[in-house]
């Protein structure tokens, strides 16, 4: 398996130990330094400041909403860090959901995974070298019964892998059909037909295997001899999951969980947490949700952890390793810790 690692937002008082984060990883071989994008920073910004500063990292979107930017726009980005980077770019897309979308960005969440199909379509038109000329459901290129006409983009046709965001059943069949790359969140290796079946039926569609994908999955990681303790410290990140990342009613993180056999549990915390009774809803998390879908324990039982991600098909994993506390010492020490770990598996 390869690694990844998780940037956090760019500030003037943390920039220069992001920057050190970065270099650390890149020496220890890390594969790839994602950047996210919610209502913090956006994710482009902070890798165009890091790419100058690193050599071999790949760095990436983790991710870019579609409905923040025009698709050209999202290519023309994606080509100047192409360039900035020399190749090592990464255009990680998703859709959102429907608090972000329509609460921060004012746009209808409707269609979102056509948005997100007509988005990769006309990227990849882009990064062809060809003319944008597309008639899609919600974008039309040029307008009908207007002055536009067709546009090529001066740069010659670049490989920009796009990663894709994705956690309901379609768009994983859309995202195993169509992209390089699958960024996977509320992933279990103990229940991995909840992701990864739908992918499989995707890339089967188009002929290919499942293996064409990197399957960069995110996972929490802690090490040390106090489980019961990291288990209850984590069991309110759970409930947020369950509750707050979504309205009541679209939340793909609360499906993916009920995919894997904890709809009683997703439901009834989910409710409490919209009841604003936060401190219930976090009570009501089964210690399996945290166990489950994070690797946590001594340095025997991570090891397990992590070689059943691998065993399950999981390429990359993107580590957060929030546990450490903010980036210093410690976190160095454990991705270094980690690192060796994978080695020897």
């Amino acid at each position: 398996m390869k690694l990844a690692i998780e940037i956090g937002p760019a500030a003037p008082s943390t920039l220069n130990q992001s920057v050190e984060w970065v270099q650390f990883a890149e020496r220890l071989g890390v594969d790839m330094a994602f950047s996210a994008e919610a209502w913090w920073s956006d994710a482009v910004t902070p890798l165009a400041y890091l790419a100058d500063k690193t050599e071999r990292i790949k760095l990436g979107t983790g991710i870019m909403q579609v409905t923040a930017r025009t698709p050209a726009m999202t290519a023309m980005t994606a080509l100047t860090m192409y360039d900035l980077t020399s190749g090592r770019f990464i255009l990680g897309l998703g859709a959102s959901g429907p608090q972000v979308v329509e609460g921060l960005h004012g746009v209808r969440y409707t269609t979102p995974l056509t948005r997100l199909k007509e988005t990769v379509d006309i990227c990849r038109m882009v990064f062809a070298g060809e003319k944008v000329e597309y008639q899609g459901k919600v974008f039309q290129l040029p307008l009908p019964n207007s002055e536009g006409k067709p546009i090529r983009i001066a740069h010659e046709p670049a490989d920009i892998p796009i990663y894709l965001a994705t956690l309901g059943p379609n768009a994983l069949r859309y995202t195993g059909a169509s992209a390089n790359g699958w960024l996977g969140t509320s992933f279990s290796p103990d229940h991995p037909e909840a992701h990864l079946d739908f992918l499989a039926d995707g890339a089967a569609e188009v002929g290919r295997p499942l293996q064409a994908i990197d399957l960069c999955v995110s996972v929490r990681v802690e090490i040390g001899e106090n489980l019961e303790e990291m288990i209850e410290r984590r069991k309110q990140g759970v409930a947020f999951n369950m509750g707050g990342m979504g309205s009541a009613t679209k939340n793909f993180y609360n499906d993916a969980f009920k995919r894997a056999g904890y709809d009683e549990d997703a439901r009834a915390i989910q409710s409490l947490w919209i009841a604003g009774k936060r401190e219930e809803a976090a009570k009501r998390v089964p210690d399996a949700m945290v166990t489950k879908f994070q690797v946590l324990g001594t340095w025997e039982m991570v090891r397990q952890r992590l070689a059943k991600y691998r065993d399950v098909g999981v390429t990359t994993l993107k580590l957060g390793l929030d546990s450490a506390g903010p980036v210093g010492r410690k976190r160095f020490e454990l991705l270094e810790n980690i690192v060796d770990l994978v080695e020897g598996l």
